[in-house]
């Protein structure tokens, strides 16, 4: 430790410095190979020193210079030094403002040394500038050596992002490396999340990403999660594979060895039978006459020697036995294997067939409900015709009215206005009803983002019910129209009857009054084309939602079809199938309760409307008793008798 201080000060003193106290102080208390640094105010000479003391240093394996405000010069001199180091492992730059200089360094640092493992860059600004933090990603991307990076509150952009993704999906050497980034508190947003959720696919190692504080939707997130939830089952199932791998392998070796073994023991045997036998037929020689008897029983050794070796031979054709019936079970293990996950495929191609043909019904049932919009269209259409026939004979009993007297004129302007307030009311109602099923239509909308089928399922539920409110309510309000004019025209009626045995007194104020009669109708024609532009906007806010929704539809389609080829791809996993088919388990049963609430919701919007067709049934009713209390109460009348 005392070497380590003393070329810091050589090295301040040799560039006209001072050592730092604060520095020596850190250096004196150096425990097993880390300097900590943290929260010191750092020179750029102090720096520079440091620079050059870890190019030749082999001492340290941690460094730690968080929150020590680093300039940028002073920056650059440390990671210049740290370039050439081999011994550096963990290395803490959290909390010192690092800014493009510096990110172009750390993107040098990366590139040049191959010994750092652990990088922590929290509370920095390596995001704000875009071309150096593109330096900075291309250079991680050619960094092998790399295990933990912690880049927390770096100000990075969604295209910081997206070149922090290309280094994820290109680099080969990361991808096989247990690398768990940390992009908290960032500024991703929705495309950089986008870009990190498409480079996954190509990254299968991966096991950990965290995104918190980024501003990123929730599907986003949960795409990532069960990518990263992929990727762990992935390594998983290879490290069980590999663990039996290993495991059958070492039981093979461990046979090959026995068997070696007690090949050798025959052979030594049989050699030390073979000199014996030598040497007992070179005495046998010498004494063939004389030990005969002797030769016999040699012979009866070397037939029991004979046994022994038919039985060493047994022996080594059952090991061969026991060797080969292991290797027909690890041949019968992986048949099962196969047909297992052939199973599971068949299984998911079955459900798929089934999907196919809920969504071919649900395309049948639309165009059921398309055509039954037509039919309502049609008939729409002639109550269309009907009423245009009714305003004309209005318009021919209008100019019938023009030579009645002043009190049948102020009866009708009393009545106009009556029917223009229940003409806003009714439109007032309407209003009300289509900004509630505005509201309808973008909760919907909402919950449409969460599944694609029930999205389907729900905005063609929703089309249906918004189309028959929409026909239901136009009806309502073409009948109220009918019944008020087909009423108002009963009235003129009458009041003509009553006002023929007066017409001689009121031919003298009939110019006056048919020239205010005439700007009343002129009126009444401008606000019934107006009722009619806005029944035509309606219409046509109506066609531009519909679109929408018809987009919205094809979108989710597209995206339904390229989930659809992300599961072919993942059907040879084993535990992937397994998740997959208890998540759809679980979303069809989701699915059912969201069903049942939707309906339950329709059934109390079908009560609510049927309360509101009853209340203007009331109103009407009201309306039509006031009217015929005044015509009965009217002056006109009690002068009718006496004339």
């Amino acid at each position: 430790m005392e070497e380590f201080r003393r070329t810091y000060s050589r090295l301040c003193k040799e560039s006209g410095a001072e050592p730092q106290e604060t520095v020596l102080q850190q250096m004196h208390q150096l425990p097993q190979g880390r300097l900590d640094l943290a929260t010191q105010s750092l020179t750029v000479d102090t720096c520079r020193a440091l620079g050059k003391l870890l190019q030749k240093e082999a001492l340290l394996t941690e460094l730690v210079l968080s929150d020590c405000m680093l300039s940028e010069e002073g920056a650059v001199l440390l990671l210049q030094g740290l370039c050439v180091n081999t011994i550096v492992r963990f290395l803490d730059l959290k909390g010192n403002n690092l800014r493009a200089s510096g990110a172009e360094a750390l993107a040098k640092l990366l590139r040049q040394n191959k010994s750092i493992q652990s990088l922590t860059l929290e509370w920095n600004s390596l995001g704000t500038w875009e071309e150096a933090f593109a330096a900075f990603c291309g250079a991680l991307a050619a960094n092998g050596a790399l295990r933990q990076l912690d880049l927390r509150n770096n100000q990075i952009s969604h295209k910081g992002a997206e070149e922090l993704a290309l280094a994820l999906k290109s680099n080969t050497s990361l991808q096989q490396l247990d690398f768990p980034p940390d992009l908290r508190w960032n500024h991703i947003g929705l495309l950089g999340g986008r870009a990190l959720v498409n480079c996954l696919p190509s990254n299968r190692t991966l096991w950990k990403l965290e995104l918190a504080g980024n501003s990123i939707p929730g599907d986003i997130l949960r795409a990532v999660e069960q990518a990263m939830d992929h990727n762990q089952d992935r390594q998983t199932a290879f490290r069980e594979s590999q663990a039996r791998a290993h495991v059958l392998s070492k039981e093979v070796r461990h046979l090959r060895e026995e068997k070696s073994k007690q090949f050798l023991d025959l052979m030594e045997t049989i050699d030390r039978q073979r000199e014996e036998m030598v040497r007992s037929s070179k005495a046998s020689a010498a004494r063939v006459g004389q030990l005969q008897e002797a030769l016999n029983e040699r012979h009866s050794i070397i037939n029991a020697l004979k046994a022994k070796l038919q039985m060493a031979e047994a022996a080594l054709a059952l090991s061969e036995q026991k060797a080969q019936d292991l290797g027909e079970l690890l041949a019968t293990t992986e048949q099962e294997q196969r047909s297992l996950a052939q199973r599971q495929a068949k299984e998911h191609r079955l459900e798929q067939q089934e999907a196919a043909e809920r969504e071919s019904k649900l395309r049948r049932d639309l165009s059921a409900a398309n055509e039954k919009n037509l039919l309502l269209q049609n008939q729409v259409d002639e109550l269309e015709r009907k009423v245009k026939s009714q305003q004309d004979q209005l318009f021919l009993t209008r100019q019938e009215l023009t030579n009645t007297a002043a009190e049948l004129k102020m009866r009708a302007v009393q009545a106009e206005e009556r029917l223009e307030l229940e003409k806003k009311r009714s439109r007032q109602s309407l209003e009300d009803a289509e900004h509630l099923r505005f509201k309808e239509v973008e909760h919907m909308t909402r919950h449409l983002e969460e599944s694609e089928r029930a999205m389907q399922e729900r905005v063609q539920r929703l089309e249906a019910v918004r189309l028959s409110l929409e026909e239901q309510q136009r009806l309502a309000h073409l009948e109220e129209k009918l019944r008020l004019l087909a009423q108002a025209r009963d009235e003129a009626q009458s009041a003509c009857l009553q006002q023929k045995q007066v017409v001689a007194d009121a031919q003298a104020r009939a110019s006056q009054l048919g020239r205010q009669v005439e700007g009343l109708t002129r009126r009444l024609e401008e606000l019934q084309q107006e009722l009619s532009n806005k029944d035509q906007e309606k219409a046509a806010e109506v066609t531009r939602v519909r679109l929408e929704l018809q987009e919205q539809n094809g979108r989710l389609q597209a995206e339904l079809t390229a989930q659809e080829a992300l599961k072919e791809k993942a059907a040879a996993l084993e535990r992937q199938l397994k998740v997959i088919a208890s998540d759809h388990r679980e979303a069809l049963l989701d699915r059912e309760s969201e069903n049942a609430s939707l309906r339950e919701k329709l059934r109390l919007k079908q009560a609510e409307i049927a309360r509101i067709r009853d209340e203007e049934a009331q109103r009407a009713s009201f309306l039509q008793n006031a009217v015929l209390a005044y015509v009965q109460g009217s002056p006109l009348r009690t002068l009718s008798p006496q004339k």
